[in-house]
């Protein structure tokens, strides 16, 4: 049966058009294929995304594919210590008119104003310009000399961070980090990939890929993925997910309250379901699963969950704690509702 406030056909146009994106994506990236559907799941959401990997894992060369073959304006912002709000958002400078001589301030748009950018190292700079950036993300506009300039939709923020160098650094408050969906890890490509990887770029000029979708498709489907309907079995799973993770709370189990010193918000909850809802489309699924949301939850929680002393002391790490919270927090049973109500 057709889903309700969605138009026909949408869940199989949605599928083909990630096995055409793929396809594409892969003629310049070898492999990393969890890490570009995660990449396309906070995409359909409309929402940014955190990149933690070690230098030369092609973040830069997958982002730029993905402008291309969706049809993008692309910037790339190199994070800096010296780097000003302005560098990013753009100022005003003063204009005089050659014929009647009156001066007036123009403004000059910065890089933020772009459909898909990078932000490179974003913990390189200081927190005054990370917060120029995290507040576009959070509103889609910018304010300077008094004006508020709307950006262009689709706007897509795709910020990395070296794990290896912290000299230096201004690491991104929780706070901050809470409005990326996803922390997304890259680790190194597999033997067979990097083979591949060796052989395309330094025999052969990588083949150019060709545009699938532009702003607008993009757009419609950011829509129709919050109209797929969602289960309340599947909701009140996402949410136990989330509430469990706060180690003062009475869901919360033994080992979060002895590891975690800070959970999880409702934003952790709603990106659950967003991710799940996109992740089901994109696999050519009409129902959002528990398994959907158990697919998106590392990508969810693991910049959103603190850990205390004890997890240190111990060599527990945020991966091995989300592990075990999805081994332990199972889904809603029949019972569980007639107890709510």
């Amino acid at each position: 049966m057709e889903q309700e406030g969605l138009d026909k056909g949408f869940i199989e146009d949605f599928s083909q058009k990630r096995s055409a994106l793929l396809q594409e994506i892969h003629k310049a990236i070898i492999g990393q294929d969890d890490v570009i559907e995660e990449l396309l799941i906070a995409l359909f959401c409309r929402a940014h995304c955190l990149i933690v990997g070690v230098p030369g894992l092609a973040k830069t060369l997958l982002v730029r594919t993905i402008s291309q073959i969706l049809d993008l304006k692309f910037n790339r912002i190199q994070f800096t210590p010296d780097l000003m709000p302005s560098d990013i958002i753009g100022t005003d400078i003063l204009e005089e008119d050659q014929h009647t001589r009156t001066r007036s301030f123009k403004f000059i748009k910065g890089p933020i104003f772009t459909n898909l950018l990078l932000a490179d190292e974003i913990n390189r700079t200081p927190p005054k310009t990370q917060s120029a950036l995290l507040e576009a993300m959070q509103e889609y506009r910018v304010t300077a000399g008094g004006v508020t300039y709307d950006i262009d939709l689709p706007f897509f923020v795709l910020a990395t961070q070296n794990p290896i160098e912290q000299e230096g650094t201004y690491p991104l408050p929780e706070a901050q980090l809470d409005r990326f969906m996803f922390n997304i890890l890259i680790d190194y490509p597999e033997l067979e990939h990097e083979i591949e990887i060796v052989r395309k770029t330094t025999f052969e000029e990588p083949a150019t890929p060709q545009k699938i979708m532009d702003g607008n498709a993009i757009l419609k489907m950011q829509a129709m993925v919050r109209r797929i309907p969602v289960s309340d079995h599947v909701i009140t799973y996402a949410t136990r997910l989330a509430r469990s993770t706060r180690p003062k709370s009475k869901e919360a189990p033994d080992f979060i309250q002895k590891w975690i010193s800070w959970g999880c918000g409702p934003r952790a909850a709603q990106y659950l379901i967003l991710g799940a809802k996109a992740r089901a489309a994109i696999e050519g699924k009409i129902n959002v699963s528990c398994a959907d949301v158990r697919s998106v939850a590392p990508a969810v929680l693991r910049h959103r969950l603190i850990t205390n002393f004890n997890a240190d002391a111990e060599g527990i790490n945020v991966e091995a704690v989300i592990a075990k919270l999805l081994d332990t927090v199972h889904e809603p049973e029949e019972k569980d509702y007639y107890n709510e109500k």
